[in-house]
């Protein structure tokens, strides 16, 4: 994706973070964010755009912790977080192209990377934010997500800080079904996984495991901001609204309904994901 995608993403993303959050209220709980509610959702996030915006106006050129999330709440709460959110995506398109500062994970440009890595901060939070409404998760841009799965499986969980590891030797393919891109994910027991974009359904070795479905739902999903999808533990609660994936294994040659997620192959894969495959 371009950079000025990604900036309108980072826009149009925060805001409509504040739309939900405005209407679910600061005391309600965000499912997917267990022990969250929607004030701590707006602190931290509203603590990650002002550090990101202060890495890039300074600019640092070393990682420096953000300072320490806001007490406000309610209305105030809400403002700040706007105000937060305004400051970053001003910072973010006044940025020069050559721009030099700190970052985390390779990129074209420091610039491209805070572009994207905030474009997929602000919509993963968006999604926690919609997740405090009737209506769960709305959807997401079909390219976005797909570049949100590229940069979770081969950049985020490809450094040693990744806590995804197997007994032994497993593959785990994913699968974007409306874009056409898929991934081979190779887990270990002493290495993080190591990623790769492949062709769409080219010959790749046999996966252990299979998770396909619409790009905005894998992301999802894969982020674990469908609790109850196919990556989930047995005997959770599935969520509802139009979004929501299926919740057990797909058995082979069966057809999936519309609009979900199927997960095939060996399930404790899935499950070892959904334990381990948080991003601190």
């Amino acid at each position: 994706m371009k950079i000025a995608e990604y900036l309108d993403a980072v826009e149009t993303a925060g805001s409509a973070l504040a739309e939900a959050a405005a209407a679910a209220g600061p005391d309600a709980e965000v499912p997917t964010c267990p022990g969250w509610r929607v004030r701590d959702l707006l602190r931290h996030t509203s603590m990650v755009h002002r550090w990101a915006t202060e890495t890039v106006v300074r600019p640092r050129t070393s990682y420096e912790p953000g300072a320490a999330e806001t007490e406000l709440d309610g209305e105030e709460l809400l403002a700040y977080y706007r105000e937060g959110h305004a400051g970053l995506v001003a910072a973010l398109r006044a940025a020069p192209e050559d721009l030099v500062c700190w970052t985390f994970l390779p990129a074209p440009s420091p610039l491209a990377f805070w572009a994207r890595r905030q474009a997929h901060e602000t919509t993963v939070h968006r999604a926690d934010a919609e997740s405090a409404l009737p209506g769960g998760p709305g959807r997401v841009d079909p390219a976005l997500a797909a570049d949100g799965i590229d940069e979770l499986l081969c950049l985020l969980h490809g450094r040693d800080s990744s806590r995804v590891r197997t007994t032994g030797p497993r593959i785990l393919r994913v699968r974007a079904t409306d874009t056409g891109d898929d991934w081979v994910v190779r887990l270990s027991a002493t290495e993080p996984p190591r990623a790769e974009r492949v062709a769409h359904r080219v010959a790749a070795p046999d996966a252990d495991t299979e998770l396909s479905g619409p790009a905005d739902l894998v992301y999802l999903t894969l982020w674990n901001r469908l609790p109850a999808g196919p990556l989930a533990p047995a005997g959770s609660v599935r969520p509802t609204g139009p979004v929501a994936p299926t919740g057990a294994v797909t058995p082979a040659g069966s057809t999936p309904p519309a609009g979900s997620v199927t997960l095939t192959g060996d399930a404790e894969v899935a499950r070892l994901w959904h334990e381990t495959s948080g991003i601190g």
